[in-house]
């Protein structure tokens, strides 16, 4: 058995097989699409390395690494930055033993801080990690009615008050409408944003398995999310409101529309992505009867020697959050993306 790495300049046929892989292997989750290699590298300009190991042509594993390094917020080798989920997806331990092995030795020679596996299930018990986050996954129905009925009644109470107020939800085909809501959103929040080119670079790689749903009221865009398609699964990812969106209950209607429309066209599972403990995007999805999963953010330490605390609940990034929610919004979408590109 042999790691060879992915290298998409040389054609489309190991990129077939590796998301052939990748649609097939339990282990493996939408983050480890070949795609996200292209986006990171195009759009945010860090390098990637995509490993995979094959036995006899057939791919046994794959390992996805991207290489994250800033001034500001350290030195990382990550599967996967900018994203949730990550880390070995394998058929057999000789695979994955082969991969963990080549990932130490390619941290070693990037001279990284540190190495992190974005697992969902605990692989080293002996690396340092992070009880932090957590996810959301859920079995849907195929019958709306039934989905409604298990939301817990205060939150279906909010849900019916989008209806109430006779929302629309639309499917967009172009980020635009989409970009300005979720802008909105994160410079709220206190979040620097990527720049439009990087979501419509997602949009652009992942075809219809990228969906954008965009709700309106009388035609003003209220609020919007970008939603991976994988398997059996749905995974709202970028989503967020405009000012109006609290007054409408907007986000928690558009959450229901996309998880009706989901359960409509035979997806079984709703997965409500990563939350940080003690947030109010944690109470919100547990408000809809989800139950939180912890996720094993596995770090290897090299040049550190305690994990890095890359997060807003660090309070040394409290004064960043608050300069920048002071900062006039269109200037944060200048600015933005040179410091989002960063924080992986």
């Amino acid at each position: 058995m042999q790691v060879k790495r992915l290298d998409l300049k040389k054609g489309v046929i190991d990129r077939a097989r590796w998301d052939a892989f990748v649609a097939t292997c339990p282990e493996a989750t939408f983050f480890h699409r070949a795609g996200w290699k292209e986006i990171i590298e195009d759009t945010l300009g860090h390098a990637c390395y995509f490993l995979y190991a094959e036995h006899d042509g057939e791919i046994q594993g794959v390992l996805p690494l991207g290489h994250v390094r800033s001034r500001l917020f350290g030195n990382a080798l990550t599967s996967m930055p900018f994203c949730v989920y990550g880390g070995i997806a394998a058929m057999n331990q000789d695979a994955r033993r082969l991969l963990d092995e080549e990932a130490q030795r390619l941290a070693l020679e990037l001279k990284v801080d540190h190495l992190e596996m974005r697992n969902l299930k605990p692989q080293h018990a002996d690396w340092p990690t992070k009880d932090l986050y957590v996810t959301f996954r859920k079995e849907i129905d195929p019958d709306p009615e039934k989905n409604m009925l298990a939301i817990p009644r205060k939150q279906r109470a909010m849900v019916r008050k989008g209806i109430k107020a006779e929302l629309m939800s639309e499917v967009d085909e172009d980020v635009g409408r989409f970009y300005e809501a979720y802008a909105t959103s994160v410079y709220c929040l206190g979040t620097p944003v990527n720049s439009i080119h990087f979501y419509k670079k997602i949009k652009h790689v992942f075809g219809a398995e990228c969906e954008i749903l965009t709700i309106t009221k009388d035609g003003r865009v209220i609020s919007s999310v970008m939603s991976f398609y994988f398997r059996d699964e749905v995974l709202p990812y970028y989503g967020g409101g405009t000012n109006e969106a609290r007054e409408f209950a907007a986000n928690d209607f558009m959450y229901w529309e996309l998880m009706r429309r989901a359960a409509e066209r035979g997806i079984r599972i709703f997965d409500f992505g990563r939350s940080k403990k003690g947030t109010g995007s944690y109470s919100f999805k547990e408000h809809w009867g989800f139950e939180p999963q912890p996720l094993y953010y596995e770090h290897y330490l090299l040049g550190i020697k305690e994990m890095p605390e890359i997060n807003p609940l660090n309070p040394k990034y409290q004064l960043f959050i608050r300069a920048w929610k002071a900062m006039p919004y269109a200037l944060t979408k200048i600015i933005g993306p040179m410091v989002a590109k960063n924080l992986g």
